[in-house]
């Protein structure tokens, strides 16, 4: 691509190539000013700056027309093919074929919600466009915006908070909570009494440095302490310490309605009322408009429906679960 000088085409005012364009079409002062919905006097000004800048005449008076200079005629076409790309430039909104695009988005993920999204997204997307992969990422929430500012994903769903104006977001879901545990290492009647719940140790989900995890706001808030034997970063890992150890495990309902019956624990509502944070879906404002980037958020909510209407219930679910 060639160099462009920008400060010489700063210096030259270019709606001055439009006024050349609308005298070459209409060989009319009059009939160019009323083209360009500008007064009479105001194209004579223009077509003189243009004579100044060009040295040359460009327009000359024969009869009641103007006719073009051998150097108009030869700027014409030039200037003509300028105009016309720069209104399909502005004009132009890009068309996205799915079926034909070759593309990797990345998505950045609560654990829970990678698990619960991943499948049934790449079987809808693997339908419509086998040529765009999908790329599942870890995204905490103290990282997931700078992830979506540098690039690194393309879009973020799971709890996180709205993030900067730089940012769109979209409201998901709200989130509620289930417990479960081993009948056969623990002996404990569903649902589970605040006393029984506070007795026990327990296993939780952790995507940081406390070993309280997620939970330790809701916790904290609640106004109680639960004695934590382990915490893991994934749902499963701590899925599958309940099925070996006398813990309780306290975990998104839609993860434990889905899991724990196929590993042989029991559900219960939690016997507190955490507050969560709701599940939203987030992408950087760049990509707020981007056909491709439209068509994947418009994928998400019908799969998380379609999930959503298909999954069992097992135990009680809290009384507070908006599905």
């Amino acid at each position: 691509m060639s160099s462009i000088d920008h400060f010489n085409l700063w210096s030259f005012d270019l709606n001055l190539l439009v006024a050349f364009d609308a005298l070459m079409r209409e060989r009319s002062v009059t009939r160019a000013a009323g083209r360009l919905k500008i007064q009479q006097s105001a194209m004579s000004h223009n077509l003189g700056t243009l004579r100044v800048l060009l040295d040359d005449e460009l327009f000359v008076r024969v009869g009641h027309a103007m006719k073009p200079t051998a150097r108009a005629e030869a700027l014409s076409a030039a200037i003509s093919r300028i105009l016309e790309q720069a209104q399909g430039a502005i004009t132009m909104r890009e068309t996205f074929r799915p079926e034909r695009e070759e593309r990797t988005f990345s998505i950045g993920f609560s654990s829970e919600l990678e698990v619960l999204l991943m499948p049934g997204l790449t079987a809808h997307v693997r339908r419509l466009a086998p040529g765009i992969r999908l790329l599942a990422r870890p995204a905490q929430p103290d990282e997931v915006h700078r992830m979506l500012d540098d690039g690194e994903l393309d879009l973020a769903v799971g709890c996180f908070g709205g993030g900067a104006e730089r940012h769109r977001g979209k409201f998901l879901f709200e989130q509620s909570l289930l417990c479960c545990f081993n009948p056969a290492l623990l002996n404990l009647a569903v649902p589970l009494s605040r006393d029984a719940y506070l007795t026990q140790r327990h296993a939780l989900v952790s995507q940081n440095a406390s070993i309280r995890g997620c939970l330790e706001d809701a916790v904290h808030a609640a106004g109680i302490e639960l004695d934590v034997a382990m915490a893991a970063p994934e749902f499963l890992t701590v899925l599958s310490t309940v099925m070996q150890t006398p813990v309780i495990a306290t975990l998104p309902a839609r993860i434990v309605n889905r899991f724990a019956p196929l590993m042989g624990l029991l559900a219960s509502p939690v016997p507190f009322d955490f507050a969560v944070t709701p599940i939203s879906m987030l992408w950087a404002a760049q990509s707020d408009r981007d056909p491709a980037s439209e068509w994947l958020r418009q994928l998400v909510e019908p799969v998380l429906a379609q999930i959503e209407g298909g999954m069992p219930s097992y135990g009680t679910v809290a009384a507070n679960e908006i599905a």
